[in-house]
């Protein structure tokens, strides 16, 4: 009997560590970093305005809208929080494989509402919104689904941050993305930089965030910023091609599409050897599954 319970705690322990650990990965800071997630809530909650939409389609395809387009989309502080809300919302979704980011009425995002960051002018609360938006867009970026940011219009400032933490972009005719923070005698907070480096490389980085250059969509695809140019530039037309664009690589079993992004996720951020052991894993999820049965049954010739 004590074999047996000492046998049942020990298996609590490990899941509980599992778990605990899942967690730790999943954000960049929690308490023992001095941050107070609740409180750095309440604080952004007092800046209301606009919101973020989610829809989920059958195909698994997600699209998430920033919606306040009397402000080109800036964020408020509530728009802040919900972002997080829909970030949980994607990561229970068992059922997807992509998602398409865009803004309301033809802009994709102008950054921070100017009315809240005059608000927060002190350096620590600052740093905890900037805490907060690293951890919501860092969980955004390990998602296991294929993203993509649909820029119409201007990206600018936290807007242009917003779209690193995609896998992809796509630009309209006449948009721009725009690392606006030197004018604001500012740099990125929310891990734009961090991740514009390892889109671009350290020299382009440094020109788009030391010179605050307009990036449009030809530039932004010779820095390799962005996969393609979309023909329209209206709301509907745009978000319809980047559906049939997202398609080519969220076609197929979901199992097969999530872990594939799982395995490029671990070799992006973690040490080679833990990369390959997480390989490892994620290859033992899907060998022998249905799509790998099914596929040896039809003996498909690669041509």
């Amino acid at each position: 009997f004590p074999e047996m319970a000492l046998a049942l705690w020990k298996n609590l322990l490990q899941t509980t560590k599992k778990r605990i650990l899942q967690q730790r990965r999943l954000s960049l800071y929690n308490g023992a970093h001095g941050y107070e997630e609740e409180l750095i809530k309440k604080k952004l909650q007092q800046f209301s305005g606009g919101s973020i939409n989610l829809s989920k389609e059958d195909n698994g395809i997600g699209i998430l809208t920033l919606n306040n387009p009397k402000l080109m989309n800036a964020f408020t502080g509530t728009m802040m929080v919900e972002l997080q809300e829909k970030v949980t919302e994607l990561e229970n979704w068992k059922d997807g494989k992509g998602l398409i980011i865009h803004g309301a009425g033809n802009t994709f995002c102008s950054g921070s509402d100017l009315n809240a960051v005059k608000e927060i002018s002190n350096s620590q609360e600052g740093m905890y919104m900037c805490m907060f938006m690293q951890n919501t867009l860092t969980r955004l970026t390990r998602l296991p689904l294929i993203s993509v940011a649909l820029v119409q219009g201007k990206a600018f400032g936290g807007g242009a941050e917003l779209t690193t933490a995609c896998d992809f972009r796509l630009m309209t005719p006449g948009s721009e993305i725009r690392f606006v923070h030197k004018h604001m005698g500012l740099v990125p907070g929310w891990g734009g930089g961090a991740r514009l480096v390892r889109i671009v490389g350290s020299g382009a980085a440094l020109q788009l965030l030391g010179g605050a250059v307009r990036v449009d969509p030809e530039r932004a695809r010779s820095l390799g910023l962005c996969e393609e140019t979309l023909p329209s530039s209206d709301e509907t037309g745009a978000l319809g091609e980047a559906r049939a664009w997202l398609s080519q690589y969220t076609e197929g079993p979901t199992a097969v599409i999530r872990a594939v992004k799982k395995v490029v996720t671990a070799g992006r951020e973690l040490p080679l050897e833990a990369a390959l052991r997480t390989e490892k894993d994620i290859f033992g999820t899907v060998w022998g599954g249905p799509a790998n049965l099914q596929a040896l049954v039809r003996r498909p010739k690669h041509k």
